[in-house]
């Protein structure tokens, strides 16, 4: 089903305000990872954000994951203290790893690995 307006508009300002929240609170959860929000879908009563993030700089995602699952709480209640004015109710959070940059570097190592070119500016 295609989202309405409504829903890319709250799930952009859910994304933005949402990765200002793991700038200022997330090095005090999961250390010295980095993670960004990639994408915000937002469910069509708007009740529901599922928030996709690429976590670098660690060996292990699924423990920063973890870590962030366990402060949900705190990390909805400072997207709230954001977004409280544009919304009629908090949505919930749900985080999901989006594995995508991964993919990509996959691909590129695969390309390599069989010696064929990335673009066309190499066959050149």
């Amino acid at each position: 089903m295609k989202e309405s307006k409504r829903q890319r508009q709250v799930g952009e300002m859910v994304r933005r305000h949402f990765g200002s929240v793991l700038l200022q609170e997330g090095s005090y959860i999961y250390g010295r990872a980095l993670v960004t929000v990639t994408n915000v879908k937002m469910s069509s009563d708007l009740g529901l954000a599922k928030i996709y993030l690429s976590v670098y700089n660690t060996e292990n995602k699924q423990e920063v994951m973890l870590m962030l699952d366990e402060h949900l709480v705190q990390l909805r209640q400072s997207l709230a203290q954001r977004i409280k004015k544009h919304v009629r109710r908090i949505p919930r959070i749900a985080f999901y790893i989006d594995d995508t940059v991964d993919e990509m570097y996959r691909v590129d190592a695969l390309f390599d690995s069989i010696g064929m070119p990335k673009n066309k500016q190499e066959e050149e």
